[in-house]
């Protein structure tokens, strides 16, 4: 088995991308169940189409350590460790899981099951986040589910879609440049 190594240019391409993730949660529409419309879940899908399974869900790890420790990346440039304990703490957690998802069909020839794969980590990430948010509000998690889950989830699964299509060609252009990911 090929041991897991680190280049250069793979450390480069991480970092890039945690900021690109960062960059894209900046920006929010608030809503009155106090979680927001945001760009993250392209982002953090782009990072495991773009990056695979290890590099995706190491990027979203690093994004979220960045942010507990203080660095204003989170949603509104907002930080630390009180988010994970928020009422988006469980998207927040579960973005590793739609980046894991997404890098697993990111060598996948079949589009429609690389496509189905990251719904897979999308909805593990709706389920940890309205299991935190009615945990956090205090309310049950079907109606949790319906405040928080089902108003986002036609935007997300487009999010998912659309990263997967950008990916495409942002692979393309990295390997001509001689930027050679797994």
């Amino acid at each position: 088995m090929k041991e897991h190594s680190f280049n250069t240019a793979t450390i480069t391409t991480i970092g890039m991308f945690t900021a690109v993730l960062a960059v894209l949660s900046i920006l929010q529409i608030p809503m009155p169940s106090g979680v927001p419309i945001t760009l993250q879940t392209f982002a953090v899908a782009l990072c495991g189409y773009v990056l695979g399974r290890k590099n995706g869900t190491l990027c979203v790890l690093l994004y979220l350590l960045l942010g507990f420790a203080g660095v204003p990346v989170f949603t509104g440039m907002t930080a630390g460790i009180g988010k994970l304990v928020g009422y988006t703490g469980g998207f927040l957690y579960g973005f590793l899981f739609l980046a894991f998802f997404c890098g697993l069909g990111l060598h996948l020839k079949n589009k429609v099951a690389s496509f189905g794969l990251g719904v897979v980590g999308l909805l593990i990430c709706h389920v940890l986040g309205a299991f935190h948010y009615s945990i956090i509000a205090q309310i049950t998690f079907p109606a949790a589910f319906l405040l928080v889950s089902v108003p986002y989830l036609a935007k997300d699964i487009l999010s998912v879609l659309g990263a997967m299509l950008v990916a495409v060609v942002i692979r393309k252009t990295l390997t001509r440049g001689g930027i050679n990911l797994q």
